[in-house]
């Protein structure tokens, strides 16, 4: 079982998870193309799920499961990498990535009422009173996104609709991080083996929906491949399952509340977006309540009667 990280810990780990995360946006935007959503999805996570394996043995973790626990595992991946990663891909095609970072923002919502309904992890109250602040600009920024958009109402609907299925995935799967089952295994044997069986499932929906492989010759594809994997995938999950562990899945779901904020400050560097005042006041808000979160007494995160 790992050991419940630091304060200081939580804070750098969130730091670094959240700059990673915020770039990824754009550079998710640059694989659509040549190469199908469901094949970029399938190659990203096998070259996270061979440099997981290659980290856990180094690190001494050992890839055996317990007895039982592939099937933790198994769920594990296919939520996380397959069902999250697959639908927010296709959402991008649909609508912006600012506005698909905004809808994925209320990751926080689901994680803290699951958690409630699956461990007992009940929100306290001062957790419950950062959320106000918090929904409060996710609500600014995404009405500034639909502003901006101009999408067509249904191609708005669909990408909508699929960024909340990635985010009920990615809730589910964090949810699971918390039972005593999930908590038994160690993080990096649970991932390598959460991004093998990812990999697995994105490969046969690659498979059924898109016909066989498709490879990009260019390098800015690879490149940009290279970093979702090994960084937006390997590296950013490692340090965002321990937090899931150490504060609950709710706390650690304001890394989603940070995140639409620094894709939105790079796009003015790369991109040229410009801010409005509903940017800026949703920005400020969702600041505010992820900082009295995080720096509110933490509670500790039960232990489950049952899985």
């Amino acid at each position: 079982m790992s050991a419940p990280l630091g304060r200081g810990t939580v804070l750098l780990f969130f730091c670094i998870i959240t700059l990673i995360w915020g770039s990824t946006w754009i550079v998710i935007r640059d694989q659509l193309g040549v190469v199908p959503a469901h094949w970029s999805v399938t190659y990203r996570f096998v070259i996270a799920a061979a440099a997981m394996a290659a980290y856990t043995r180094w690190q001494g973790s050992g890839l055996r499961l317990p007895p039982g626990a592939w099937k933790i595992a198994a769920l594990f991946g296919f939520c996380q990498f397959c069902v999250n990663f697959n639908a927010v891909y296709l959402a991008e095609h649909h609508i912006t990535s600012g506005l698909v970072a905004c809808v994925f923002a209320l990751l926080l919502i689901p994680n803290s009422l699951l958690a409630w309904a699956w461990t007992g992890h009940k929100p306290s109250r001062s957790f419950i009173l950062s959320a106000i602040p918090a929904i409060g600009g996710i609500a600014l920024l995404f009405w500034n996104e639909v502003q901006s958009a101009r999408a067509p109402l249904g191609e708005a609907t669909l990408g909508i609709g699929l960024t909340l299925l990635g985010v009920m995935g990615a809730s589910v799967s964090n949810v699971l991080q918390t039972t005593d089952r999930a908590r038994e295994i160690p993080l990096p044997t649970m991932l390598t083996w959460g991004m093998i069986f990812g990999a697995v499932f994105d490969a046969v929906f690659a498979l059924v929906v898109s016909g066989p492989p498709v490879f990009d010759p260019r390098p800015g594809y690879w490149l940009g491949l290279a970093y979702l994997a090994l960084f937006a995938s390997a590296l950013a999950f490692s340090l965002y399952m321990p937090i899931i562990r150490t504060v609950g899945a709710g706390r650690a779901a304001y890394s989603s509340v940070i995140v639409p904020i620094i894709a939105m400050a790079l796009s003015t560097v790369f991109e040229g977006y410009r801010w409005t005042g509903l940017a800026v006041a949703g920005a400020v808000l969702a600041m505010a309540g992820m900082v009295w979160a995080l720096t509110s007494r933490r509670e500790v995160v039960p232990t489950p009667v049952a899985d």
